[in-house]
């Protein structure tokens, strides 16, 4: 009895701390997600009434809806199944904050419209239109509901991506495997996408280990959470790209018409060969604004208050 008594506890408790393994950690979590967000459904159909005219404010709401789901489980996951903080999850607040936020929301300009000058300048897309020349206020009002959408959405899935998931299989496994199975989930979870495809998948998977890294480097949420918003909006709502395969209002739009092998088509660049230099280089970037001592910020201590 003693001997099954301790199989029992080496398989679900850690053997450094009286708490669950990690493994079980998330997927008491994930179950968790589920759990809430099947009673919030249930709720909402049963209570909200929208016109199918107001669809853009539905969408804004669901996605808020999944903000305040996800934010509350993995605050309740952390503290009583992690024994940690929320805000060891990488959500300390320094100097460098703000900057990060900053410098994470602007890179993705320098990056997108790299990708809308090459492909302009060599004939693969053609503007239809251009915001500013029309000027409609209803796309304005539109292209503000899609950057507060591009707000809510770059804060959980970076809290749950590199921040809950990520971080709880380093710990119980090792960073090279973490990175790996946290970016694999992080593109398999958008498979029900529009156009999504095997070039999407390792696209996006490239995506995932692009904001690991940016957290690597910083120790903090903040820059992939800048980065995550500042890429869907330029993007999609800037330069009239898909983003993951959903088409937003734009300042810019514009027809794709080039090889989609290269340009990733009704997917977005995501899905496109252009994509691998313009990571490789965002990488880069990333790596200088990070130089020096703001690089050795630990990025695995789990214990930061």
């Amino acid at each position: 009895m003693q001997s099954l008594r301790s199989f029992f506890r080496r398989l679900f408790i850690s053997p450094d701390e009286p708490r669950l393994r990690s493994g079980w950690r998330l997927l008491f979590h994930a179950f968790l997600i589920e759990v809430v967000a099947l009673i919030v459904s249930i709720l909402y159909d049963w209570a909200i009434h929208i016109d199918d005219q107001e669809i853009i404010i539905e969408l804004l709401l669901i996605v808020v809806l999944q903000l305040i789901i996800i934010t509350l489980t993995t605050w309740v996951a952390r503290r009583y199944l992690d024994r940690r903080t929320f805000r060891s999850l990488g959500f300390g607040w320094d100097m460098y904050s703000i900057r990060d936020l900053a410098i994470g929301f602007t890179l993705p300009a320098l990056l997108m419209g790299s990708i809308f000058a090459f492909e302009w300048g060599i004939g693969w897309l053609r503007i239809e239109s251009v915001i500013w020349k029309e000027g409609s206020s209803t796309t304005f009002i539109t292209i503000t509901y899609a950057f507060v959408t591009f707000i809510a959405v770059g804060f959980y899935e970076e809290l749950l991506f590199r921040g809950y998931r990520l971080q709880n299989l380093i710990e119980g496994l090792n960073l090279t495997w973490a990175l790996v199975i946290s970016s694999a989930i992080f593109a398999l979870e958008h498979l029900l996408n529009p156009h999504s495809s095997l070039a999407s998948t390792l696209g996006l998977f490239g995506s995932g280990i692009f904001l690991a890294y940016a957290w690597m480097r910083t120790g903090r949420l903040w820059l992939p959470i800048g980065l995550h918003i500042g890429w869907n909006f330029f993007e999609g709502a800037v330069f009239g790209f898909p983003v993951s395969g959903l088409n937003f209002p734009a300042i810019i739009q514009q027809t794709n018409i080039g090889p989609v092998l290269i340009t990733g088509g009704a997917f977005g660049p995501e899905a496109g060969l252009v994509m691998l230099p313009m990571l490789a280089f965002g990488g880069l970037l990333i790596y200088v604004y990070t130089g020096g001592k703001r690089a050795q910020r630990s990025w695995n201590r789990s214990t930061e208050g």
